[in-house]
């Protein structure tokens, strides 16, 4: 059974590992609980869709390139 208490770091790896995979109720209670009484991991669950956003953006940039290239290189 999950622990309800994750420290920092167990919320950085589920918060990692979500980009790749659904995470069980549990897990994702837990997060949201850290998330309400912790300052600094909302912040780094933002950077993470940050970069998945901009990962995003940058390969459908590529897909989309004018002459059907697959990139600037």
């Amino acid at each position: 059974m999950t622990r309800l208490y994750l420290t920092c770091k167990e919320v950085a790896r589920l918060v990692v590992a979500r980009e790749d995979r659904p995470l069980p109720l549990t897990n994702r209670i837990a997060i949201g609980i850290h998330m309400k009484i912790c300052d600094t991991c909302p912040v780094f669950e933002r950077q993470v869709i940050t970069m998945r956003n901009a990962f995003q953006r940058w390969r459908n940039y590529i897909e989309t390139d004018v002459g059907g290239e697959s990139g600037p290189y």
